[in-house]
Order: structure tokens, then sequence, then C-alpha cells
């Protein structure tokens, strides 16, 4: 699973593909829809490989939450549609029982959670990556 080009776009909904560089930001495609679109430097533009979940501990990458909550589903799809705040915070305990209650609010699992759907319905999600790491 390589997350270095799929990106968050600050203010706008899911995830984004790279698909070029330009002088002023880059193109991008929605993995939601397909459409693409510039996106300006301006905007808060975040790959998914420099993002983490704090945890009590060191900070855990968000590639090996979405891994962890692959092996929990097996391969399936994760918590979607409206749960309540303590169903979120019940699954999440299950994914990373050591997240920082304090630090990850409700938000921040709601997107977490969609963000894998929204990966495991473009097949980016495998643990590959991690298998390698195993044998080496």
């Amino acid at each position: 699973m390589d997350l270095n080009a799929i990106l968050s776009i600050s203010g706008k909904p899911g995830l984004y593909k790279l698909i070029s560089r330009t002088k002023s930001g880059a193109l991008v495609e929605s993995l939601i829809d397909g459409k693409r679109m510039p996106a300006f430097s301006k905007e808060r533009i975040s790959s998914l490989k420099d993002i983490s979940i704090f945890t009590d501990g060191e900070d855990m990458p968000l590639q090996s939450v979405l891994q962890s909550i692959y092996r929990l589903e097996n391969g399936g799809k994760c918590i979607e549609g409206k749960p309540s705040d303590k169903e979120l915070k019940d699954y999440m305990e299950k994914v990373l029982p050591s997240y920082d209650k304090e630090r990850v609010h409700v938000s921040d699992m709601k997107k977490l959670f969609a963000w894998y759907n929204i990966l495991l319905d473009n097949k980016l999600i495998d643990l590959e990556e991690e298998d390698k790491a195993d044998t080496e």
C-alpha cells in the first residue's frame, strides 16, 4: 500500500490521488467520483503517508492503523453510516487499544473510518508492505 500519492485536502470531502504537480499546486483526482481538479498550494494538502494517530506511546503511522482495520475486518468494510460516539470509540479501541483518548477526537475517528472505506473501495489497502518488513 503506497499512501504517498493519496492526499487529503482540508475543506474538501474524501481523498484524492495525485495526478501531477503544477506550478501553483497539483492536479488531483477524487477517489470517490473520479473527477479531476486543481489543488492549490494555499490549501492544506496532506499525504496520507505523513499522517499518524496519537497513542499513549509513540504515534502510530496511518498506514499501520489502516492495516489493523483491514485485519480486524478480514479485508471487508469497517463501521459506516452514522454510528454513535460510543460505537466509534468502542470500535477504535478494538483497532488501536493504545490510542490517546484525550487527543483523538470522534471527528478524527469518523474521518479515519471513512478514509479506510474509500481506500478499500479503490483496492488501495493491502498488507503487502507489512509482510515485506516481517520477512526482512
